[in-house]
Parts: structure tokens; sequence; C-alpha cells
């Protein structure tokens, strides 16, 4: 399962600078863990996270689905473009 498509496909429909979105996978020191970073314009960011985390939590609980189907946990980092 492409787990970086299927994460940039969701955040997609939540941003406004659909061009300045980015998710990369970057390695992890477990075997079964994979690390998901969303790169996001400052504005965006805040909005995939939410109030109190709540988007965040909402996108990370929807994609554990995903990883649990195929034994891995997924560990997805919200981080914005420096300005």
């Amino acid at each position: 399962m492409d787990y970086v498509k299927t994460l940039q496909d969701i955040a997609r429909e939540l941003v406004v600078n659909k061009d300045k979105l980015e998710v990369r996978q970057m390695p992890s020191l477990e075997e079964d863990t994979l690390v998901l970073y969303v790169y996001a314009a400052q504005e965006d960011i805040a909005k995939l996270i939410g109030k109190k985390g709540m988007m965040a939590n909402s996108i990370r609980q929807l994609m554990s689905v995903c990883g649990r189907l195929n034994d891995k946990k997924l560990d997805i980092k919200f981080e914005s473009y420096g300005e």
C-alpha cells in the first residue's frame, strides 16, 4: 500500500495551497513503523492540526486503519515550511 499517496490525498482536500503540500516517508529505527511527515504552508498546517490537535488525531486514526491491515504502525508528524 502506498501510505504517502493515501495521506497526501487526504491532506490535499483540507489545504488551500495544494502546490505547497508534500508528504515524505522517513526511515524509522523500528522495522514495523513507518514515519510520515506532512509539510505544508503555515496556515495550512494549522488547519491540518486543528483545535487541540483534533484534526491531526483524526487523520492519524484514519491512517492507522490502513497500517493495521498490513501490520505497520504509522507515526505521522506535521511540519510547516519556514517563512
